[in-house]
Order: structure tokens, then C-alpha cells, then sequence
């Protein structure tokens, strides 16, 4: 996991949420990781790096 964290808020419909938390407590995982995989992985699709060299997010091959 990062060092630094910042914090995400997500309005979501009351149901969804509480069957997301349901299918990751089955799962033995955490929503958080769940959805920052998905952050990691839309990233990585849309070519976009970043580290903690940097504060601002680039695109490869621009």
C-alpha cells in the first residue's frame, strides 16, 4: 500500500453499496482494495503513469 493516502469520496446507491461490501467480505478483501485496483488498472489501460517521483499524472507516448 502507498505511504500517503488521500481520501476518494463516492456517492453511491445505498443497495449497491451494501452489496459490494457484502461480495468483498466473501471474498476476504476490503472495498479500499477493491477500488484501488480499479484506479490502478484504469490508469494502466488509459497509458497513464504515475509515482511517487511525481504530483501530476502523465500519458505515455503523448
Amino acid at each position: 500500500m502507498e505511504n500517503k493516502t488521500a481520501r476518494l469520496t463516492v456517492l453511491i446507491d445505498p443497495n449497491k453499496k451494501k452489496a459490494f461490501e457484502q461480495l468483498c467480505a466473501s471474498q476476504d478483501i476490503t472495498p479500499s482494495q477493491v477500488v484501488r485496483k480499479l484506479i490502478r488498472d484504469y490508469l494502466a489501460e488509459h497509458g497513464v503513469e504515475y509515482g511517487k517521483d511525481t504530483t501530476e499524472p502523465h500519458e505515455k507516448n503523448i
